[in-house]
């Protein structure tokens, strides 16, 4: 099958409801199906309780925070002492790691930190440097055009092969003439465009879709502007001819080097290799993943900043971590409902049957990697950013994350005269359902 570059006659639709959730009213210009299907629903007043109030933003609502504060990172992740003695109590001890942003008042930033500079492996929140890099290589490729860009992310369809398959996590494939949803793992032969895929790899967090996105950002960087009318042959061909080496020092600096050009350590954040074991036979690992909440905070300020890549880059991959799908973990306190999330999660777990036979899922006994990285905006003012790691052993830490949550915002927003919210207590039984995600 060949990468089929086609650019469509999108369906128009009239938006003429009160409201609509990113990215569903753009879907013209994205093309993502899952998001007509939503549109509909809310079109035609169909109950949808998956996802809260605050994800029931329109596109145009969804702006960066902080593009007139033109201070280096360095300067903007100055502590503020009385401030970081606030937030830093919250935390139990133990494994616990965390930077914080109240960005309510751009004028007037105050910044956290609590072991900072500790690093995790980042598991899924490490897709977002292949989110990066797929918008670092389309802006090589079409350097004078934005529309181009978004164009070809629309119309450019790629096929899963071995790169996005072995991943426990569904994905939903949405018929628009059947008005028929089906979820269900990847195989070889599935074949979305570029956005969808990106769109599967952020919002259920499927590690084929990120490995396939990680091929995509290698063969953009390998290829140039040739890429947009790449064949699946060509590419497999590369990918065969190519020594293993090169390969890995490809994919290594693919992801890594646009994160180095904006001051971002290696040993503040660095993605190893891909998320499915299928590429191995021609891509290698390389220097091990590590992530600070450091290093993951300076990302997320300088999106909002609009300095990554450029402004509507910076803008188009906040939009495509706006979360519309169910909430989980940290997003999932039920603070947080009303407030729009822009949201990754991650984890990675590992455990020893001898030691203790009945180990769990997300509850590792050797180690238990949880993150939480996220940007929260109420509707009254209060925005903040909140970058949190642990590893707690023996526990599943969902429920300490949104207990967390629960208890930052609550901080945040009293900071900011708001109304002091009645406190809820932490219980060990609260629900932790992670939907699946790693």
């Amino acid at each position: 099958m060949k990468k089929i570059l086609k650019i469509t006659t999108v369906l128009a639709i009239a938006i003429s409801f009160g409201f609509t959730i990113y990215p569903i009213d753009g879907y013209e210009s994205t093309g993502i199906k899952r998001l007509y299907q939503i549109q509909k629903l809310v079109e035609d007043s169909v109950p949808y309780n998956r996802i809260p109030p605050g994800a029931y933003k329109k596109l145009e609502d969804i702006k960066l925070n902080l593009t007139s504060i033109e201070d280096s990172i360095d300067a903007i992740l100055e502590e503020d002492d009385e401030f970081s003695k606030r937030i830093n109590r919250l935390f139990p001890s133990g494994n616990y790691s965390a930077a914080v942003l109240d960005m309510s008042n751009p004028k007037d930033l105050k910044y956290s930190e609590y072991r900072e500079n500790v690093g995790y492996q980042p598991g899924s929140v490490g897709k977002i440097a292949v989110l990066n890099a797929v918008f670092y290589q389309m802006a090589k490729i079409c350097p004078d055009s934005w529309e181009d860009r978004v164009m070809y992310l629309k119309d450019i369809e790629v096929s899963a092969r071995y790169w996005g398959t072995g991943d426990h996590h569904t994905v939903p494939f949405y018929d628009i003439e059947k008005d028929k949803l089906v979820k269900r793992q990847v195989i070889a032969s599935d074949v979305f465009s570029l956005y969808e895929w990106l769109d599967h790899m952020v919002s259920v967090s499927n590690n084929g879709a990120a490995s396939v996105m990680y091929r995509e950002a290698m063969l953009m960087a390998a290829f140039g502007a040739d890429y947009v009318n790449l064949t699946e042959d060509q590419a497999e061909t590369y990918f065969k001819e190519t020594p293993r080496d090169s390969l890995t020092n490809l994919a290594h600096s693919v992801v890594n080097d646009p994160l180095r050009e904006i001051g971002i350590t290696e040993d503040e954040w660095r993605l190893g290799g891909l998320f499915t074991r299928g590429p191995g036979k021609y891509v290698g690992r390389k220097g091990g993943s590590i992530g600070t909440p450091k290093g993951l905070m300076k990302y997320l300020v300088q999106l909002e900043q609009g300095k990554i890549i450029d402004k509507k880059s910076s803008l188009e991959m906040k939009r495509l971590l706006y979360l519309t799908d169910r909430r989980i973990r940290y997003a999932k306190s039920s603070r947080l409902d009303s407030a729009a999330v822009y949201f990754k999660s991650g984890s990675f777990y590992k455990c020893d049957r001898e030691k203790n036979p009945d180990c769990k899922k997300y509850a590792g006994n050797v180690f238990n990697y949880m993150n939480s990285v996220i940007i929260v905006e109420h509707d009254e003012g209060v925005k903040y950013i909140v970058c949190l790691m642990t590893n707690v052993l023996n526990k599943n830490s969902a429920g300490a994350h949104m207990y967390l949550a629960s208890k930052i915002d609550d901080l945040i927003t009293m900071d900011n005269s708001k109304p002091e919210v009645k406190e809820v207590p932490y219980k060990d039984d609260e629900d932790t359902s992670n939907d699946g995600e790693d």
